[in-house]
């Protein structure tokens, strides 16, 4: 599959001094993914089913505020990814707005509701225990 025969929504590339793109991370936005990838020879590329996202935030440091720019923190119940950082991005809030979107379409699309997407790996601790199956923490009092 060719570059030109995906449709992206949004791209980007991670912002470096002056709120410059000068940097080798690009991110990419399709109606069903979230890919970054990053290096200039060998290049890496990580990719997150939209309908995987469980949680996102957002972060402003002073210095990327200085040049509008933030940083996007996105939860998932990847495997191999259950946290990425959109680092240093224009537009911010039109990015997460623009996410939930699709995000919210792939959730329609898969039938995927909030109770499907809570304690999906345990919590942030690790001392989730279900040993009833009920989707209640046994162990919290």
């Amino acid at each position: 599959m060719k570059k030109s025969d995906i449709n992206y929504v949004w791209t980007d590339k991670k912002r470096t001094l002056f709120g410059l793109p000068l940097s080798f991370t690009r991110y990419f936005l399709t109606e069903t993914k979230f890919i970054t990838r990053t290096g200039f020879l060998s290049v890496d590329e990580d990719e997150i089913d939209l309908y995987k996202i469980t949680d996102k935030k957002m972060r402003f440091p002073f210095g990327q505020r200085l040049f509008g720019c933030g940083t996007i923190i996105i939860y998932s119940r990847d495997a191999d990814t259950p946290s990425k950082e959109v680092h240093s991005i224009k537009h911010v809030r039109q990015v997460s707005d623009l996410l939930d979107k699709y995000l919210n379409i792939m959730r329609d699309k898969y039938g995927i509701r909030g109770r499907d997407l809570i304690n999906l790996h345990g919590g942030h601790d690790g001392d989730f225990h279900d040993y009833d199956g009920d989707g209640i923490d046994d162990n919290y009092t």
